[in-house]
């Protein structure tokens, strides 16, 4: 397909987004072809590892191509997005639980989708340009694609912090947050590339030291809060107000599903428990939740001045995260 490159290259599988003036967006078509690469190559002896990367310099995918989503949810049809998320959840899973290496090359933009691929890749590199961001509660959903599993994981409160603000870590961070592996300039990437390619292994990735990371030196204590609410009164406490207007910008449910989510996914054994839960979100979102406007304020209108109406009570997340019976996302190979 024109959106992503898929080959072989030597002893390596190649999948390269293709999409640069989009930002790399991932639509669905596109979790569909990663997810048949990985299936093909799986037993596949010419194939001793994968590499991911990106076209352009702006973004490695800056995460999924939603309009489709909006579209179809304002028309009443809420099967698009309910299809998308599940295929792409089960690609994300696919990647995290793959038996071969996959490195991935991430530059500029990693957000969303982008980090649903690259995030949970055996070998993650970044660069100078790198940004990583998971800023759903921004568009009225959470931190999906297995979001929640690598937020929970992250030292201290940073999970917290990342998923209620959409803050965007450098180098430096998404490493000490668990989000990234490696730093490596990005003038040295295609020389890494072709060693992986030649070689066939991961024994020739070295990386350098990482920019120290400034989140380590961050105290995030008021994000220990039980509430939303009780996390913001201790930010404003604290004189932290930027924080403060950054949270105050994106949907209380999201933000109160979240905190739940990320909290309740440093108890699962496995990401697709993270996953499972994040369906629960999502297969309702553009039915029962704030993600149709803010979708409508950030991508469609760009007005940035979303009307967010959804109820952020505790009855309110517990209805979102419920088990979905029949709809309940499965995690068998497909045929």
């Amino acid at each position: 397909m024109n959106d992503l490159d898929i080959r072989k290259d030597r002893r390596a599988g190649r999948i390269t987004f293709a999409r640069p003036k989009a930002l790399n967006a991932l639509n669905h078509g596109m979790t569909r072809a990663i997810h048949a690469a990985l299936d093909e190559w799986r037993n596949d002896p010419e194939v001793a590892l994968v590499i991911i990367d990106a076209e352009g310099d702006r973004a490695f995918c800056a995460g999924g191509d939603i309009a489709a989503l909006y579209h179809a949810g304002k028309a009443g049809d809420h099967s698009v997005g309910r299809a998308f998320f599940a295929d792409e959840y089960r690609m994300n899973a696919a990647i995290g639980d793959y038996p071969k290496p996959i490195v991935a090359f991430m530059q500029g933009f990693v957000m969303g989708g982008g980090i649903g691929v690259g995030g949970h890749a055996g070998f993650r590199i970044v660069g100078d340009s790198t940004q990583i961001a998971i800023p759903e509660t921004g568009i009225g959903l959470i931190p999906d694609v297995g979001g929640t599993w690598l937020l929970a994981r992250a030292p201290g409160r940073i999970g917290e912090y990342l998923g209620l603000t959409g803050a965007r870590m450098g180098a430096g961070d998404a490493i000490h947050a668990g989000f990234a592996d490696l730093y490596l300039p990005e003038a040295e990437w295609p020389a890494a590339i072709e060693r992986l390619a030649e070689t066939g292994s991961v024994a020739t990735l070295k990386g350098h030291p990482p920019q120290h990371p400034a989140l380590a030196d961050r105290d995030l204590s008021p994000f220990g809060g039980r509430t939303v609410q009780e996390i913001v009164a201790a930010l404003d406490a604290a004189g932290d107000h930027d924080t403060t207007a950054a949270m105050r910008r994106n949907s209380p449910l999201s933000m109160a599903a979240t905190l739940a989510m990320v909290r309740a996914a440093r108890g699962d054994s496995r990401m697709q428990d993270a996953l499972s839960r994040e369906y629960r979100f999502t297969h309702r979102a553009t039915q029962q939740t704030d993600f149709l406007e803010g979708v409508r304020a950030q991508i469609i209108d760009k007005d940035r001045a979303p009307n967010w109406a959804a109820e952020a009570t505790p009855a309110a997340v517990d209805a979102m995260l419920a088990p979905l019976g029949a709809d309940e996302l499965t995690w068998e190979d497909r045929a």
